[in-house]
């Protein structure tokens, strides 16, 4: 059923005089084990109950990872998306891509898609043949990132990242790293594009190693550890393996490992404090407009994928 949803306020205001604090946890949640496309696992850290959403964002899932034996794999078929944006990381096994306006592709370890659903496409994800056929491990994450208004009804479009051209940052010890998939942090400059502004890095870190990111004060923030365990904020909170950290309002991000090679997402982007309607695979601005995005689908009008 489609409900109108406004994003929660989840921080409070910034007083542009006052000098901004380093951002600190607010509270923790941990993510659920639950089934998605054809029945794939996954670890969702939002939504889930009383966590609707983090505006821009919509959904957080991390995929597996999962070990399959030959003939198990599975992926998520032919479905519809209007009105958001998918940004898919791939840390293990491979996944092929296609969709209604005739992209295909592969995306390996360390690759990202950013793919822009907006006005609508039939999209396909799946293990690739030797996955399927041999089995595998699988790993990886899928953020939904929601559109302004604006951008809602724009063109359908790709932008990938390959691991071996991924803008990193690497500590002069080589004891911390940062890869850069969305905004600018400690200098590096990411490749994808983003429709409003957003940060998305992945943080590896050794026991002991720290470093301090720099994210703008006007962004919604949290992170996502899905290795190890390392702590956050300068207060030094530990967030633990399938801990999210929602973080409170700062310019900066103290973060340091406790075990070996600790790693975790930290997203963050400004909210678009818009009304959000969402039906499944359809993100909108009124319950009319995803009504309407229901209509063109039933009636082909987001084509199908050619085969």
């Amino acid at each position: 059923m489609c409900g109108r949803r406004r994003a929660a306020t989840l921080h409070p205001p910034i007083d542009p005089g006052v000098r901004v604090k380093p951002r600190e946890v607010q509270r923790i949640a941990y993510a659920t084990r639950l089934r998605e496309g054809a029945g794939f696992e996954v670890r969702r850290a939002f939504p889930l109950p009383g966590l609707d959403q983090v505006d821009p964002f919509l959904l957080l899932d991390e995929m597996g990872p999962t070990v399959y034996a030959p003939g198990e794999a599975v992926g998520a078929p032919d479905h519809p998306h209007r009105g958001f944006e998918t940004v898919t990381y791939v840390l293990a096994g491979e996944y092929l891509h296609e969709d209604s306006a005739g992209h295909r592709g592969s995306l390996k370890p360390g690759d990202v898609q950013w793919m822009t659903a907006g006005d609508g496409v039939i999209h396909s994800e799946q293990p690739s043949a030797q996955i399927k056929e041999e089995g595998g491990r699988v790993h990886g994450f899928q953020l939904w990132v929601n559109l302004p208004a604006r951008d809602k009804r724009i063109a359908p479009r790709y932008q990938d990242v390959r691991a071996e051209a991924m803008p990193t940052w690497r500590s002069d010890d080589g004891r911390a790293q940062v890869k850069v998939i969305a905004g600018h942090v400690l200098g590096v400059q990411a490749q994808a594009e983003t429709r409003s502004p957003i940060t998305f890095v992945d943080v590896a870190l050794d026991p002991g190693a720290e470093v301090t990111l720099d994210i703008p004060a006007a962004q919604n923030a949290f992170v996502y550890v899905f290795n190890g365990s390392m702590t956050v904020g300068a207060l030094g909170r530990t967030a633990r393996d399938g801990d999210m950290a929602m973080l409170t309002r700062g310019d900066t991000l103290p973060l340091r490992g406790k075990s070996p090679r600790s790693r975790a997402l930290v997203i963050a982007g400004e909210p678009l404090d818009e009304p959000v309607v969402r039906h499944g695979p359809f993100v909108m601005n009124t319950v009319e407009e995803v009504q309407e995005a229901i209509a063109d689908f039933q009636a082909g009008r987001f084509g199908q994928i050619a085969r």
